[in-house]
């Protein structure tokens, strides 16, 4: 249900310089989605009545992520203006007149922070007395945060920066979260009241917190359970470790959900994925984008699927898909290559060194190895012989194959598309297949043999290869 007493301003804005990338920072993967979109989905996730996202540096980037992600927010341009203080600031210019309520505060390279902690926050604020909360957590390492300082009843203080902490408040463990909710009048007075008369030229948001308190405001401090929860990303090194922790999250959920995990560190699921009960991951396995597995179903070990599609009781081993679906009861690998526009039948097979694309394989059919199959239609219950190759593109343009159903193919065949395999047709091996086969026919593509008898005599004296020869003819 809308909350409509509340209002959520992400902050965007930042540049990311420490990623040291040409990509945005908050547009860096995490879990198959923009570190933005785990915000994002949380900020929708309370129901809030308005969400405002703050956006500058690469903002179209980002508005066309957040278009996406989260269309009802409202997006603020920062000016040239810089800090939290001035974001925040112009973003309550995004509000209709007439709200009246919290203004909640978050940043959108912190992905972890979930909507129940958020939710508790909110209502500890509520039920308060107080013009502000902070959201604050009790990390292994301090280094580098601002510190809450608490007075002798423990309640909160101050906030103090790292670099102008004295050695006694560098020892407190308790840090600012840059989280924060407030009263909306009360963010706007004291909003008007911030300068950039600061070493940075800054607006700083947490000077809000201090001229609260120097008003003689309450404000209250609510530690997070755990430090992670509110652990922001600035660098690839942070990146890949909320990665690790969100991945065992995840996979811990689908453990608890019924799916076995034979190996969490070496698995990887995305957040957008699904598996039913009874799933087996094994080592190596990468579960991404909006992959379906269905129950029963063996992925891996060492499988990457990208929104594929798996029906139950397949089994899927050493395999790299794409946009591909798997029927009930399939084998697929090792060593297979799926690409976009794979479909493989109930009870089919795609086996060891197969690529795959474009390929519409029938129910019961089998390519069991060192094949391509490529812009083709292949009918139910029909095999195609090891080292096929399906002739798709005369250099300019690409062509489909069509082979029925109950065929079989010779080993080694070269299908040149456009051909057509009636039901019921064999080709022999070797065969290059450049025309339609009728339905029950058999296509032989046939030359005479030739021995030319000492050829390597002739051709390769002294050789290795023609000592062997006359030895065998002495022996004879």
């Amino acid at each position: 249900m809308i909350d409509p007493r509340l209002a959520i301003v992400v902050l965007a804005a930042g540049q990311g310089t420490r990623m040291r990338s040409s990509m945005p920072k908050l547009l860096h993967p995490l879990a198959g989605m923009p570190i933005v979109s785990h915000v994002l989905a949380t900020a929708r996730a309370l129901e809030p009545a308005h969400i405002v996202t703050v956006v500058r540096h690469e903002r179209d980037r980002l508005v066309d992520v957040i278009a996406v992600e989260l269309p009802e927010s409202a997006i603020v341009d920062q000016d040239e203006v810089p800090g939290t203080g001035r974001a925040v600031e112009q973003a309550l210019t995004a509000l209709p007149d007439d709200f009246e309520g919290d203004v909640l505060v978050i940043n959108g390279d912190v992905p972890l922070l979930d909507a129940d902690t958020l939710t508790s926050f909110v209502s500890v604020h509520r039920s308060s007395d107080a013009s502000a909360t902070v959201l604050s957590a009790v990390p292994d390492d301090a280094n580098g945060y601002g510190r809450i300082v608490r007075d002798e009843t423990g309640a909160f203080d101050r906030i103090v920066e790292q670099k102008d902490a004295t050695d006694a408040e560098l020892a407190i463990d308790e840090i600012n979260a840059g989280v924060y909710i407030f009263g909306l009048s009360t963010l706007r007075d004291q909003l008007a009241r911030l300068t950039t008369d600061n070493a940075q030229g800054e607006k700083y948001l947490t000077d809000v917190i201090g001229l609260l308190r120097r008003a003689g405001s309450e404000v209250v401090a609510v530690p997070v359970a755990e430090p992670w929860l509110v652990a922001g990303i600035n660098d690839r090194a942070q990146l890949s470790e909320t990665a690790l922790k969100l991945n065992a999250l995840i996979v811990r959920g689908w453990q608890l959900a019924g799916v076995t995990v034979q190996d969490p560190t070496s698995t990887w699921i995305d957040l957008k994925a699904r598996l039913a009960p009874d799933v087996t991951l094994l080592p190596g396995t990468q579960i991404l984008g909006a992959t379906v597995v269905e129950t029963g179903a063996v992925i891996g070990p060492d499988t990457t699927l990208l929104d594929c599609e798996v029906g139950e009781n397949a089994t899927v081993k050493r395999t790299d898909g794409t946009l591909a679906v798997i029927g009930a009861g399939a084998s697929v690998g090792p060593f297979s290559y799926l690409r976009p526009g794979t479909l493989l039948g109930a009870n089919g097979k795609i086996g060891t060194f197969v690529e795959t694309k474009n390929a519409r394989i029938g129910d019961g059919s089998k390519v069991p190895h060192l094949s391509y199959v490529g812009d083709a239609t292949i009918g139910e219950q029909s095999n195609i012989g090891a080292g096929s190759i399906f002739a798709n593109y005369d250099g300019a343009k690409k062509h489909s194959s069509e082979i029925g159903s109950h065929v079989r193919t010779g080993s080694h065949g070269v299908f040149v598309a456009p051909i057509r395999i009636g039901d019921g047709a064999y080709t022999g091996a070797g065969a290059v297949i450049r025309k339609d086969v009728p339905p029950g026919a058999l296509a032989i593509t046939v030359a005479p043999q030739r021995n030319m008898d000492g050829w390597v005599h002739a051709n390769r004296p002294g050789t290795a290869a023609d000592h062997a020869a006359e030895a065998a003819g002495q022996a004879e």
